[in-house]
């Protein structure tokens, strides 16, 4: 099983980035995908989340400003990220689960700064 983030860099405030989450080695579709992020000294955080059916939900931090979604056929899940603000600078990692495992990348780092 493997989840690899790419996308993260380092951007101006305002700016935007889309985050990839490549799947492999699980049943991608049947899984409930999210995306969540660790800031230095704060806790890890729920950032976005997506359903097997397509369902989404927000972190209200990031409501209107970023969009999860995903590709069944790619194997991938997506962050895009707009209007960036240097308090969305962390570590954002990809999660899978289903009702019985959960499954996390390695993550990948976003900076936000001019």
């Amino acid at each position: 099983v493997q989840l690899v983030e790419s996308g993260g860099g380092l951007v101006q405030p305002g700016g935007s980035l889309r985050l990839s989450c490549a799947a492999s080695g699980f049943s991608f579709s049947n899984y409930a995908m999210a995306w969540f992020r660790r800031a230095p000294g704060k806790q890890r955080e729920l950032v976005a989340a997506i359903t097997n059916s397509g369902t989404t939900n927000y972190a209200d931090s990031v409501k209107g400003r970023f969009t999860i979604f995903r590709d069944n056929a790619k194997g991938t899940a997506y962050l895009r990220m707009n209007s960036l603000k240097p308090e969305d600078t962390a570590v954002y990692y990809c999660s899978g689960s289903d009702y019985a495992t959960n499954y996390w990348g390695q993550g990948t780092q976003v900076t936000v700064s001019s």
